[in-house]
């Protein structure tokens, strides 16, 4: 495969420089990461696209990676002015958004606050949508309450021992700990989480597991792709891609057996061929 030029640089959003990274010409794909990791994990989807042909960015979302690290922004209407931001800077247009886990709220969020203008279609891969949180009006919710202030006083505690039991649930169907993806790859995951700022980390914990983007979805009118892992044990299908697959007519469904949360990486191939499957339509 030929070298790939990369052109890297912080971009101003308001009151925020973010990391972006440009690689390839073409159409353009953005690519969203999930959390707490960076744009660096999509190493393994970067040159798929670009040797497909597109034009690929990735970018830190702010807090994390080698972007800015402010002490506020990180409920999911910033996060969607950054990314419009960028789209705006960047001037893209006829765009396909990939969100990752939380990057598919940023997404749904986007949509609803910026409209569909500049894009040609989305990805929900793996994505928190329709709404975290159990609840009355939410009994699918796929997180509890309880839940969710365990990995905060676990984080809070001890984030390198919080990310080395994260990163192996994040990559183990069903989150059982039987890690899919080499020690390397896991320990890559780990320094990208240790990248982030700890009140960014929680601060962002706290925004996709309370969130409600039900109303969103109904404003996503391009085409969609829902691309999950069947064995997802950190945000399960059941209370996530199949809602967001229901929400949106005319979606499509991409279902990867034994695939878990960080199936990008576990399962690249498949999640690639995916992924440029429905670019190509």
């Amino acid at each position: 495969m030929a070298e790939i030029s990369v052109n890297k640089r912080m971009l101003g959003l308001k009151d925020v420089h973010v990391h972006v990274e440009e690689h390839g010409a073409g159409r353009p794909v953005v690519l969203i990461h999930g959390w707490p990791l960076s744009g660096a994990s999509w190493e393994a989807q970067v040159s798929a696209l670009v040797d497909a042909g597109y034009r690929v960015i990735t970018y830190d979302r702010r807090g994390f990676g080698r972007s800015d690290k402010p002490k506020t922004g990180y409920d999911y209407d910033t996060l969607a002015d950054d990314l419009a931001g960028l789209l705006d800077a960047l001037d893209l247009r006829d765009v396909t958004l990939v969100g990752f886990s939380m990057g598919g709220g940023e997404v749904a969020r986007y949509i609803a606050r910026h409209g569909e203008e500049r894009l040609r279609s989305v990805v929900f891969a793996a994505a928190v949508p329709p709404r975290m949180m159990r609840s009355a009006d939410n009994p699918e919710g796929p997180l509890t309450a309880e839940q969710a202030g365990e990995m905060t006083a676990q984080l809070t505690a001890d984030r390198e021992a919080f990310l080395d039991d994260f990163t192996k649930q994040f990559f183990s169907p069903n989150a059982d700990g039987n890690v899919l993806v080499s020690e390397p790859q896991r320990q890559q995951a780990i320094g990208l989480g240790l990248q982030a700022d700890k009140l960014a980390m929680l601060e962002a914990m706290q925004s996709f597991g309370l969130a409600d983007f039900r109303e969103d979805l109904t404003k996503v009118t391009v085409p969609t792709l829902v691309l999950h892992g069947d064995a997802d044990g950190i945000v399960p299908f059941e209370g996530s891609g199949a809602r967001t697959h229901r929400a949106i007519p005319g979606s499509e469904l991409e279902l990867i057996a034994g695939a878990p949360h960080g199936l990008n990486v576990s399962h690249a191939s498949e999640f690639n061929a995916a992924l440029l499957r429905f670019l190509e339509r």
